[in-house]
């Protein structure tokens, strides 16, 4: 006979564990609410009061609600109230030593079939559970910041938990309104290991000053539809927090990628830990306060100091497929003149009629009226013969990923284009400067990366090759803003921001499918409720293609020589076997 929860107990009143409270109060669940003394049960009691009070004013409870919400919390500084408790959750900060501190003492408690809960990220639970005299009633019960909102729990299984314990506590996580997943007892769980991996990564890309702190958050939000840029939510996580839960990810799996980059243990110790001190990779108004205000690493308004931009009037674009298709309609709405060109005139037809049917759908939605796709279809010309770019200002080619292919393109722009004109490619795996280096003017090659759909994905990676000009790259940032784009702005290596970022978190996802540690379904749950990401990482596969997130990660394998980036052998066996996503009706999910 399962458990019935009536009263719990909570321990530790900062958000997590203030959250927590919420959560039980909310489902008519009496809670007993402890902290160390009566100054950090008030503040604990005021944060409760400013988060029910939100969403009283929000219209999301009533003042009833409201009232009896706070009614079912009783306020503590003893251990001894839980004597009658059926469940305690532990929230206090993530130290070992102090929950298994904790446990000892709360083992001799509560009753002898109360549960024993822990809220840790990362810490071992089984190391915890050892330190009572009944082990077997220990879980883990990890709640996602902030609770009352989000709705996924991670509940950990150790070796020596008792089955009707995670039963009865996964039952209580589904009436609590959360999605719950049973997962053993490995550092970081499901959402942490993928999530910390990629955060440090980005901490890594920020400290080499790859790219800046705005752009490689921007990057996340708009090339990946990110709620928040990876910076960003490791000032709202607290550095402090992210520098234990990698320590303790690095020590039990020994994986380099969880490796906390340097700059973390440098920016804890000088007391920067993020939003809760005012300052981290930003600095806000005031500690604990999430508005970021202006400081010495802020970027200028407009373009570089003292850089002179290219004029440009028209454009010209190679290529007839999606992506180029999406870059013509984006430049000829934006005003420019756009001269296309496409192997055959049936590309070229291929290309304008498909323009077509995007501005009439667009003007169905009464996004754009027929006056406007008219005049937007007066600046667009289509060729077969690339000599028809001998005068524009700028080339944007999106022909196949191939080295060779895209060589002898450049070559042949070289000599077609006039002197001052641009050359840019949106290769999103090759090396630009390979492009640049048969031309006579490495100087005038840029990347200019558009994420698909084009007309749609606001963001482009602005990449500059070891020769670019400082004009050039000043002149591609001023043309993206002027088409309504964000533009980031980094080196020429593989990857660049985005996919550098992305596709590892992506392996390393596949790898805990291999190890058998948890599901498809169950990762892409814990990534989409837990982290708020837009897709599941095995969802995102399918979609962008087994075939090509592959050919990205051999490529990312291959410029860094990083172990970890070797690609899963599962994506190999899938992509071997022809099951490719999507596209082909079968990848890790069968469509």
């Amino acid at each position: 006979m399962s458990r019935e929860f009536t009263k719990v107990g909570v321990i530790g009143l900062g958000t997590m564990g203030v959250g927590i409270v919420e959560v039980f109060a909310r489902n008519g669940i009496d809670v007993v609410a402890m902290e160390v003394d009566d100054a950090a049960v008030e503040r604990g009691k005021g944060v409760l009061a400013k988060s029910t009070g939100r969403a009283l004013d929000r219209g999301k409870i009533t003042q009833e609600d409201h009232d009896a919400l706070h009614a079912r919390v009783t306020y503590t500084t003893d251990m001894g109230d839980f004597a009658d408790c059926q469940l305690v959750v532990e929230a206090v900060p993530e130290h070992l030593h102090l929950k298994k501190e904790l446990f000892g003492r709360l083992d001799t408690i509560v009753a002898p079939d109360a549960i024993l809960a822990t809220n840790t990220s990362s810490l071992p639970v089984t190391e915890i559970a050892v330190a009572t005299s009944n082990p077997k009633r220990v879980v883990g019960m990890h709640f996602f910041n902030p609770a009352p909102v989000l709705q996924f729990v991670e509940v950990i299984r150790t070796v020596i938990t008792a089955d009707d314990v995670f039963e009865d506590v996964k039952a209580l996580a589904e009436r609590l309104g959360k999605k719950p997943v049973i997962v053993g007892d490995k550092a970081g769980f499901i959402a942490n290991a993928l999530l910390f991996g990629y955060l440090n990564h980005a901490v890594a890309m920020y400290e080499s000053k790859y790219a800046t702190r705005e752009d490689i958050d921007a990057s996340m939000r708009f090339g990946c539809g990110y709620p928040m840029g990876p910076l960003a939510l490791l000032d709202l996580i607290g550095l402090d927090t992210a520098y234990e839960i990698l320590d303790t990810m690095y020590k039990q799996g020994r994986d380099r990628l969880h490796a906390p980059s340097p700059i973390i243990k440098q920016m804890v110790s000088a007391g920067l830990k993020g939003r809760k001190s005012g300052r981290g990779f930003y600095t806000y108004a005031a500690a604990g306060s999430p508005e970021v205000v202006a400081d010495a690493q802020t970027p200028a308004e407009g373009t570089r100091a003292g850089v002179e931009v290219r004029t440009i009037e028209s454009v010209g674009v190679i290529g007839s497929g999606t992506m180029a298709t999406g870059i013509v309609e984006v430049f000829a709405k934006a005003g420019y003149a756009v001269t296309f060109v496409a192997r055959g005139q049936d590309k070229v037809d291929g290309v304008l009629s498909a323009i077509a049917k995007s501005q009439a759908k667009m003007i169905e939605r009464g996004r754009l009226t027929q006056e406007e796709a008219d005049a937007i279809n007066g600046r667009i010309m289509g060729a077969t013969e690339r000599t028809a770019l001998g005068d524009v200002d700028i080339v944007v080619e999106a022909i196949a990923e191939d080295l060779a292919i895209k060589q002898e393109l450049f070559r042949d722009l070289d000599q077609i284009c006039k002197p001052g004109a641009i050359l840019a490619t949106t290769t999103s795996s090759l090396p630009i400067i390979d492009c640049a280096k048969v031309t006579s003017r490495p100087g005038d090659v840029i990347g200019m990366h558009f994420f698909n759909p084009a007309q749609v994905m606001k963001l482009v990676e602005v990449v500059h090759t070891v020769a670019t000009e400082p004009d050039v790259v000043a002149t591609v940032q001023n043309l993206c803003a002027s088409v309504g784009k964000v533009a980031v702005t980094c080196g020429d290596r593989s990857g660049f921001i985005v996919n550098a970022l992305l596709f590892p978190y992506l392996n390393d996802a596949i790898k805990m499918l291999e190890a058998n540690y948890a599901s498809a379904d169950d990762i892409d749950t814990a990534m989409k409720t837990g982290c708020g990401l837009p897709m599941g990482p095995f969802e995102l596969l399918d979609v962008v293609g087994l075939d090509v997130s592959l050919a990205i990660q051999k490529e990312l394998y291959l410029e860094f020589r990083e172990p970890g980036y070797a690609p899963a052998p599962l994506l190999e066996h899938l992509v071997t076997a022809g099951y490719l996503g999507r596209k082909t009706g079968r990848g890790f999910r069968t469509y």
